[in-house]
């Protein structure tokens, strides 16, 4: 007898190995009609694989998370079927699902054009009313080559040999055109329905290297219904409109050029929204029992060697070599090499080791705003969310094992607040364990996830499991942020780092006299400040909160004769604390209430003839008709108490 463990408990009994399907059809008609592929002992696989010992089962539906990677797996093979049938001659190489759709990469000699789009997705369609079965088939190596030649697959040919030799090798056929695939897939081609849409083609190198052919990528999407389709669509239509890049050169914020690739130049506005936001979170900070530190940018290699940083992200890294260097290689004597920090952590180490800590100084938290430089290629860089050279908000708390529970509450509640000012109620949690490179041993991966677990139970957070992507060293949680129009954005961490301190012999003298290796607990809020005020900047459209606006107010003269008292208002303002322009040009109020709208300043200050004899000014805020008259002291007052940042 084979046993079957469902979620729910119950368990059922079959009498020969049994698919995934008629287990599905065992439970209920609905089930079975729904089910799209199933999780044995938490592996995906196909519906019509046989399950041969006892095991525990769960129906993959449209519902789980795992339905619309497989939907987007499976419209990546669909669309490589239409491209083969409608253009003879291309070969096909990869294509996976991605986070919002799919793609797949193909060499051809004509290119692409988005005009292919229509008659691509329409043979797409076809290949889904003919509802091919998609069949499971083990090939051997020579055989998968040979069938790869001789159909002029060069790509799949090459990358069959590259297969690790006691890997058993898959192929999905779904009639007559097949694909060399490790799956899962959804059973056939009909379940995929019709709710794609091609959205671009762009060029790609085969695997990945500029030095291999060239290829063409096309990308996709694809939802379980139209509706959801449509939404996705209209979403980035929304999106967009709200392109930071867009809306950061309208409002003068900041720009980017060729000679500092991946890196920004803020101009004064921009500046000036940095500082808002770092004044605001070191405020936070302090009040939270943080010590603010700097530490250097150019660091020997060797103390990235030392804490592990070196093996793992090396190709990521800054080198610089100096003269001493130079002549000590000459000599032989060994290559002195300095990097650029990607990260701030080992330094922060190194002003924990300076003197003798005691369990009483414990827990330390150490912040610094810490510019860090990541070598990113320049595909994945993206105006001022993916960059090159970036500030992290970073922190390290140094504690006891004991004290990771209390330093998880605190902070939780720390990132809580910030979020909530910054106008992000809603957000939710990941928990990325042990990856499979990693330092440390099972035991002590084991110690920093329990005790993450029992940290996150203890903040009240309900996670989701994200398998294999925690940081090298340990566990971590992962904030994510849902923006105004529904986009999500991972910015805030908390790690649980029990390696990389004793990895450069950091300790304390423990209560019973004994030297322990505290516990390192890494941590960010807005994550890099470049990457959050993008987020911002599309969050609110440009449109910020007044205590975090650029400009809060511009006072404008409707006439010269005006110009004195317009003087004194601009003084006062700027006196009580607001950020202030001054326009006195000779253009008509109209023409300069419409350029500040549009430059996204919150309050417009008009000054005429009669504000000058009664010592008043008309305010109207941005986004409205209306105009307030109030006297300047009044004005000054209420401005400012309403400019004051959250406290």
């Amino acid at each position: 007898m084979i046993n079957i463990s469902l979620p729910d408990g119950s368990v059922r009994s079959f009498d020969h190995p049994v698919t995934g399907a008629a287990i599905a059809a065992a439970i209920g008609a609905g089930l079975a009609k729904a089910a799209l592929a199933i999780k044995v002992n938490g592996e995906l696989r196909d519906l019509a694989r046989p399950v041969d010992s006892d095991a525990k089962v769960a129906i993959v539906t449209a519902k789980d998370p795992e339905g619309l990677e497989l939907l987007r797996h499976d419209a990546a093979h669909v669309l490589a079927q239409a491209v083969q049938e409608l253009y003879p001659g291309t070969q096909i190489t990869f294509g996976p699902a991605t986070e919002s759709g799919f793609y797949y990469d193909f060499a051809r000699a004509e290119p692409f054009t988005p005009e292919d789009f229509e008659k691509i997705e329409k043979r797409m369609a076809e290949i889904v009313d003919r509802d091919l079965p998609i069949e499971r088939e083990v090939w051997d190596r020579a055989q998968l080559k040979t069938y790869f030649l001789e159909h002029g697959e060069t790509f799949k040919a090459e990358w069959s040999d590259e297969l690790p030799a006691d890997e058993e090798i898959t192929v999905y056929r779904q009639g007559t055109w097949l694909d060399m695939c490790r799956g899962p897939h959804l059973p056939s081609t009909g379940k995929l329905g019709k709710a794609f849409k091609l959205m671009k083609v762009s060029g790609a190198y085969w695997r990945g290297d500029a030095k291999n052919a060239q290829l063409q990528r096309v990308y996709g999407t694809v939802f379980f219904d139209r509706k959801q389709l449509d939404a996705y669509l209209t979403q980035l239509e929304e999106a967009e409109r709200r392109d930071h890049r867009k809306i950061g050169k309208e409002m003068g914020l900041f720009h980017q050029q060729e000679e500092a690739a991946g890196m920004v130049f803020w101009h004064p506005k921009g500046w000036a929204l940095w500082r808002v936001l770092e004044d605001y979170l070191r405020h936070r900070l302090d009040e939270d029992g943080y010590q603010e530190v700097k530490t250097p940018q150019l660091v020997d290699r060797r103390l990235w060697e030392a804490s592990g940083h070196w093996e793992k992200f090396r190709e990521n890294m800054y080198l610089s070599e100096n003269e001493e260097g130079l002549r000590a290689f000459m000599d032989n004597q060994g290559q002195r090499i300095f990097a650029l920090k990607p990260m701030n952590c080992p330094c922060h180490v190194q002003i924990f080791n300076q003197g003798l800590k005691s369990y009483r100084d414990l827990p330390l938290r150490l912040a610094e705003f810490g510019s860090c430089h990541r070598f990113e290629p320049s595909g994945a860089l993206h105006g001022i969310m993916r960059v090159r050279n970036f500030t992290q908000d970073d922190a390290h708390v140094f504690c006891t094992e004991a004290q990771i529970k209390d330093e998880g509450v605190k902070f939780c509640e720390l990132l809580r607040r910030v979020y909530r000012d910054m106008g992000f109620d809603d957000f939710f949690v990941k928990f990325s364990d042990r990856p499979p490179v990693r330092a440390g041993s099972d035991e002590v991966w084991d110690q920093a996830e329990n005790a993450l677990k029992e940290a996150s139970l203890a903040a009240g957070l309900d996670y989701q499991l994200n398998p294999g992507e925690g940081a090298f060293y340990g566990p971590k949680l992962e904030f994510v942020l849902r923006d105004a129009i529904g986009r999500d954005w991972q910015c805030g961490t908390f790690q649980v780092d029990f390696v990389v301190p004793g990895r450069l012999g950091a300790h304390y003298v423990a209560e019973d006299s004994a030297r322990k290796t505290p516990v390192m607990l890494h941590r960010a809020i807005f994550g890099s400040f470049e990457r959050f005020i993008g987020i911002l900047i599309e969050h609110y459209v440009g449109r910020f909160p007044l205590w975090m606006a650029p400009t809060q107010a511009v006072v404008c003269t409707i006439v010269s004769d005006a110009d004195s008292y317009a003087h004194e208002v601009v003084a006062a303002l700027t006196a009580a604390g607001l950020r202030v322009e001054f326009d006195r040009r000779n253009e008509k109020i109209n023409y300069k209430v419409r350029e500040h709208s549009l430059a996204k300043t919150p309050i417009l200050i008009a000054v005429g003839k009669r504000d000058v004899e009664g010592r008043t000014v008309a305010i109207r805020r941005l986004g409205s008709e209306k105009q307030e008259s109030l006297a300047l002291d009044e004005a000054v007052h209420r401005l400012s108490e309403e400019a004051r940042p959250p406290r």
